[in-house]
């Protein structure tokens, strides 16, 4: 696949898309969180000023007695209180209620206003003030006279919220709540505020970690989108790969026999005093040439039947006891003349049934014996072994043959593929028996393998389920395809 253009282009095209749309979901998705987290922070702000603007409410409303005067029970209750016109002094360490304590924190302030929206009292720094400032005499009257914290007339409700922009950096969030003394009369106003500081500062991070991590995320995504799209392709490469080889097999098994063919007819036109022998001889290699092509092209037509499960087999009992005795009884005679010894070990009291089409079945042990005997020199032994194992029935071809390389034996169920050429074209081979037995042998639930040694032999294990276990095979089979 590295060195091919179109899968590399399609591999890119994969990943650019998946990258894309991962992005772009990653993107929503970060979108989504940053507004459900900000407006989470942004609730807990408001309700704590909320909480502590009620808390403060209630706990001052039997002491507002007169409109826009500071009680001395205020003032005791609120330690650290600062009147206007008055010398301001901060009091941090001053004991009050607990709620009070978040006051004395720096980003905290509480500001009580009469009806008219005059300043009244303040508690803790005001909006851009400094701790300097609080005790000059003046910096109450500076940090009341700033347009960013003068109260307008939207402030003047019941409760009004508010974002007081000091400078580019520095927020305050405030509310305003209405003050009534113990006879349902206005008192006038508590505005209480708390500096977003903090909230601006943890929003900046966020930004920043989706800003940053969002494109190292889609890079992440698009190098695993690669490799994953490379994954995903292999089969389909190894398939383009074996579907090339296959018609460039094909095509070079179907050259030779009409390469023949033509060579012969040419060859006898251009003879003017051709005898009736020579025209018999002829016709019997193109007759011969003629089969060999036919069988070439039914074996692929089989083949691809096969795979494609377009076959209507006829399954019934057949006994692979009586089946491998007619199958030895036929190729006695291929022994005899090729001087091979050709043994059998079936058990006869214990016949062996399985369901299955008994043609194909008798097709898939021929194969694998005719290439037992042609693989086997002279003086050699061919054994067909039959027993049960586990509701199996288990097939073995033996032969003392040449034996296959461990290279070999990874191919050798791949079509038109030969360990010694020259001996299969001799034979008359085309490389494709090994192949139609393997998918004989799926297509009855069962395999094939293959165990070998140069110089040793080969002995070929067919796997098939027995009657017993046939029926309980295709349940299987149909519950994992549902």
């Amino acid at each position: 696949m590295p060195t091919n253009s179109l899968f590399q282009k399609t591999r890119l095209r994969l990943a650019f898309w998946y990258a894309g749309v991962m992005g772009l979901l990653l993107s929503a998705s970060g979108w989504v969180v940053y507004e459900v987290v900000s407006y989470i922070r942004w609730q807990v702000i408001d309700t704590e000023l909320e909480s502590i603007a009620g808390i403060l409410h209630d706990g001052l409303e039997p002491y507002l007695k007169q409109s826009s005067q500071i009680a001395p029970e205020i003032q005791s209750l609120l330690p650290g209180v600062c009147l206007a016109g008055e010398l301001c002094m901060q009091h941090t360490n001053q004991p009050g209620p607990q709620v009070l304590g978040r006051l004395h924190n720096e980003g905290y302030y509480a500001r009580f206003l009469d009806k008219s929206g005059r300043v009244v009292a303040t508690l803790g720094l005001l909006p851009g003030q400094t701790s300097d400032q609080a005790r000059d005499k003046t910096s109450l009257q500076l940090a009341i006279d700033t347009s960013l914290i003068n109260c307008s007339h939207g402030c003047l409700e019941k409760r009004t919220w508010q974002i007081l922009n000091v400078d580019e950096t520095l927020r305050y969030r405030q509310v305003s709540l209405l003050l009534t003394t113990s006879t349902t009369e206005t008192w006038g106003y508590l505005q209480l505020g708390k500096s977003l500081e903090e909230f601006d500062w943890f929003i900046f991070r966020l930004r920043l970690i989706f800003l940053l991590g969002l494109p190292l995320a889609v890079v992440m995504i698009a190098g695993a989108a690669w490799w994953m799209a490379g994954l995903a392709m292999r089969p389909v490469y190894q398939s383009y790969q074996q579907i090339q080889q296959f018609t460039a097999d094909a095509a070079h098994e179907l050259r030779t026999p009409l390469a023949a063919i033509r060579a012969t007819v040419e060859a006898n036109l251009r003879n003017d005093q051709l005898t009736l022998e020579q025209a018999c001889a002829t016709l019997q290699t193109i007759h011969r040439q003629n089969h060999r092509l036919s069988q070439l092209v039914q074996d692929l037509l089989l083949l691809s039947r096969l795979d494609l499960r377009v076959i209507t087999l006829q399954h019934a009992e057949c006994c692979l006891n009586d089946l491998i005795s007619d199958l030895l009884e036929e190729f006695f005679p291929l022994a005899i003349a090729a001087n091979i010894k050709l043994a059998t070990d079936v058990p006869g009291d214990h016949p062996l049934v399985v369901l299955g089409n008994e043609e194909q079945l008798y097709r898939l042990l021929a194969n694998l014996v005719t290439n037992a005997i042609h693989y086997t020199p002279a003086h050699g032994e061919v054994r067909v072994r039959l027993e049960r194992n586990e509701g199996y029935a288990i097939i073995q071809v033996q032969d003392t043959g040449i034996g296959i390389s461990i290279p070999d034996q990874a191919h050798i169920f791949d079509r038109f593929y030969r360990v010694t050429s020259d001996r299969s074209r001799e034979t008359g081979g085309s490389g494709l028996g090994l192949a139609i037995a393997q998918a004989i042998a799926k297509s009855h639930q069962g395999d094939i393998k293959v165990q070998s040694e140069l110089g040793k032999g080969s002995t070929f294990i067919v796997r098939l389920p027995l009657k017993s276990n046939t029926n309980r095979l295709s349940i299987e089979s149909k519950g994992i395809d549902t």
